[in-house]
């Protein structure tokens, strides 16, 4: 009998990144019965955290000719995020190859610093014309890597 285990990558990156953070707040409409933050929820703070980050990178006029989707989310929670908390995304990309880019994600509370969630995302770059894979350049993987805001 063979058992097929299942290992979570440590989330680094080969190539050293800027890191983009921005805080956000646990509203009454995240939290689940369980009285936390329910876990869809931190899968769209991991998307909006890598959304700020590329919007504050390519301002209007210079992100039309891009649209980015989502490949796999790979999603670690680490403990719970209560209504009323005030947390920081932080983000930056790993590695990019052809018309993906890998990007991780940790959201942490503010006051303490403490983890409570990481995640990693294969991300692929379209033609928003065609909707057909296109390939990041290196000028658009250059200001994704250096500091913005």
């Amino acid at each position: 009998m063979t058992l097929n285990k299942v290992f979570f990558v440590p989330m680094t990156e080969p190539v050293p990144s800027f890191r983009f953070s921005h805080t956000f707040s646990v509203v009454e409409a995240d939290i689940d019965e369980l009285n936390h933050a329910n876990n869809v929820v931190y899968v769209r703070w991991v998307q909006e955290t890598a959304g700020a980050h590329w919007l504050t990178a390519f301002p209007p006029g210079e992100r039309e000719q891009y649209v980015w989707v989502v490949m796999e989310h790979r999603v670690r929670y680490h403990k719970p995020a209560l209504l009323g908390q005030e947390l920081r995304g932080t983000t930056w990309i790993g590695e990019v190859r052809g018309a993906q880019c890998q990007r991780f994600v940790r959201i942490e509370r503010a006051a303490d610093g403490v983890l409570l969630c990481e995640a990693e995302t294969q991300w692929v770059l379209l033609d928003p014309v065609t909707q057909r894979p296109k390939r990041v350049t290196p000028e658009v993987e250059r200001r994704l890597r250096v500091a913005v805001g």
